[in-house]
């Protein structure tokens, strides 16, 4: 009984231990949208849209399917659990690939201690060694636990994103690649099969390209320069390009249909090289040293802390091992570590952590050599039962370090302000605004999925600046666009030159762009209610770049300002809405929690101006119930009591 179970360890222990990290990662999946992206990316899946640049048409497709599914929950609860299988399962291949390495790859120590003969390991002797080869499995799976729970690779399994797709295909990447350097037959299909999965991950994400050093490497390692060398890579770029346009054909195609979001519009060809490029998001990519300087700073403030800093000095432990006895692995792993993190670094955005992510997998490959090396020492030293026990508490140890951070189980702070801002205005009423990462994305979700509140118009200011969002606009909301015509034509014969790359005229961008915002208001205020942002009266107004029509102010309405006509008294609801704020906190629910606690203390303010005492009461007294940290003005309080 004892030996048929060892056997069925043996055999599926990268199953048994990507299960077991599922069933974790469940425990933490988000219920509902996140923020940024969350919204659009499960609203993308659910309706077959395009997302924004570069599209992600893999991830749209399998998304769509998965979806689709007769599963008893929501569209986004499953778009979320799609991410947590995809993070597991890049659990599972990476356990396989750092077990593909121990027995294949010949040991070849270089510097042995003179008490020591120099000692080589064959292909073989991890299966001849029960002890050494247990000691294999084991550090694979310590290793893959270590980077199932580090905290942004968990952390894309909580919600839907395109980077837990990633985290799979860079796994199977990775495995497909050994593989092919491993083998000792030789066969072209090997590196076909890197061909396909290549093509894969150029279809999901362009961080792709940062594989290129490991596969460059034990590619000519393997198969050195030589014309036969050549032909296989031309095979194999034969086979990525055919596969990467079949998947991409998915944009144009899909954008002939016009569905309800269709980011960019790629139903041309300069459409479509715009938006698969991700052109918009280039001024962001080696911007100058100083970003990247700041970047990198980042990175190694943050990075001891990935791996619950045991980890780092576990790598560290493994990165000796690998050069000392696994150098032709060593010097891949390596290049592709340094070359993820300082092409990284030159992307100046603010949620860069996912883009670290093929670093910390490399990186984790370290750590698995490094509890091989912690194993094989312990259980000389003691015996092999201390050394499993003390390798598996160091592996768990990212779960009580970074459990409370990326936990998300109880985050319904996205769906509560969205549903709060939506139920606040009137019907067929028009939002504008850009609080993308808060409002409009899971706007999205819930107005194209679930259909709630579809009859809200939800125009986004900083979208107004692409030509394609027109097209989105008047697909959706015809009617609140269609006495523009003359502004947008004359928007979109000035911005054309900017997104072709041409000599165009900043200023006369600008004037037509004002123009469209103002007279969004003045086409729409006689027959739709109109509401702006908290974000467009701090800034934009303030600063005078965006004005309302003559005649015309803003008074604070529940979450939003409503545009009104006249001085008289504007009633509002009463703030019969509840917002649920998780434990663990973040710049994004801060700015969520400040935002509303403003916007009601601002409608007090309105009322006291009336002298409505006991109105505005109402409004202070739900800031204190909800919001007790808020510092609410002096000067209300004293005229309330």
């Amino acid at each position: 009984m004892w030996a048929n179970r060892k056997e069925f360890f043996q055999r599926h222990f990268a199953a048994i231990t990507a299960l077991f990290v599922l069933i974790i990662y469940l425990f933490t999946l988000a219920p509902s949208v996140v923020q940024i992206d969350s919204g659009e990316l499960a609203a993308v899946q659910a309706t077959l849209g395009i997302a924004h640049p570069t599209g992600y048409p893999l991830f749209t497709m399998i998304g769509y399917l998965f979806i689709k599914l007769p599963l008893p929950f929501t569209s986004i609860f499953k778009a979320n659990l799609l991410a947590a299988i995809w993070c597991a399962l890049g659990v599972f291949i990476f356990i396989k690939s750092a077990y593909l390495i121990f027995t294949n790859h010949e040991v070849k120590s270089t510097s042995v201690p003179k008490r020591k003969k120099k000692k080589e390991i064959k292909n073989d002797d991890l299966s001849n060694d029960p002890k050494t080869n247990s000691i294999a499995i084991l550090s694979s799976i310590f290793g893959g636990i270590t980077l199932a729970f580090s905290s942004t690779f968990w952390s894309q399994s909580t919600s839907v994103e395109v980077y837990s797709l990633q985290i799979f295909l860079f796994s199977l990447i990775t495995f497909l690649i050994l593989r092919a350097y491993l083998s000792t037959n030789g066969k072209i299909i090997n590196w076909l099969w890197v061909a396909v999965s290549l093509a894969l991950g150029f279809a999901n994400h362009m961080t792709t390209l940062l594989i290129f050093p490991f596969i460059t490497i034990l590619f000519f390692q393997k198969e050195k320069f030589s014309i036969a060398s050549i032909k296989k890579i031309l095979l194999m770029l034969a086979v990525f390009i055919s596969l990467l346009i079949l998947i991409y054909l998915y944009l144009p195609l899909r954008a002939s249909a016009n569905p309800r979001i269709n980011w960019g519009n790629p139903i041309n060809f300069e459409n479509f090289f715009r938006h698969v490029s991700g052109k918009q998001y280039q001024v962001w990519l080696f911007e100058s040293f100083e970003s990247a300087g700041k970047q990198l700073k980042y990175f190694l403030s943050n990075f001891p802390s990935e791996f619950s800093y045991l980890g780092l000095i576990i790598g560290i432990i493994g990165s000796v091992v690998a050069y000392r006895d696994f150098r032709k692995i060593f010097y891949p792993l390596i290049a592709t570590f340094l070359f993820a993190v300082l092409y990284t670094i030159n992307y100046d955005i603010v949620d860069i952590d996912s883009y670290f992510l093929l670093a910390y997998m490399m990186f984790a490959f370290l750590i698995v050599f490094g509890f091989y090396k912690i194993m094989i020492y312990i259980s000389g030293k003691w015996n092999f039962r201390i050394a499993v026990v003390f390798a598996l508490l160091l592996s768990l140890l990212p779960v009580a370090f970074n459990y409370s951070e990326v936990n998300q189980s109880n985050d319904y702070t996205f769906e509560d302000y969205t549903k709060a801002i939506l139920n606040s205005t009137e019907k067929n009423s028009v939002i504008f605004t850009y609080q993308w990462d808060y409002f409009v994305s899971a706007s999205y979700y819930f107005q194209l999925v679930e259909n709630y509140r579809s009859d809200v118009t939800v125009i986004d200011k900083e979208l107004l600046r692409r030509s394609w969002y027109y097209n989105q606009l008047k697909r959706n909301h015809p009617d609140v666009i269609k006495n523009l015509d003359k502004d947008i034509s004359n928007f979109l014969d000035a911005v054309k030159p900017f997104e072709q790359g041409e000599i165009f005229d900043s200023n006369l961008i600008e004037k037509y762009y004002r123009t469209i915002m103002t007279n969004l208001i003045s086409k729409n205020i006689e027959t739709r209610n109109y509401y702006i942002g908290l974000e467009l009266f701090q800034n934009e107004m303030q600063r005078g770049e965006f004005s309302l029509p003559e005649g015309y102010q803003i008074v604070p309405h529940l979450l939003l300002f409503k545009v009104v006509k006249g001085n008289e008294y504007v009633p509002a609801p009463d703030p019969n809405f509840t917002i649920r704020f998780p434990n663990n906190r973040n710049k994004y629910i801060d700015f969520i929690e400040n935002a509303v606690a403003t916007m009601l203390t601002y409608r007090a303010t309105y009322e006291l101006q009336f002298n409505k005492i006991d109105r505005a009461k109402i409004y202070i007294n739900k800031v204190k119930k909800d919001f007790p940290n808020y510092q609410i003005p002096y000067d209300i309080e004293n005229r309330i009591k």
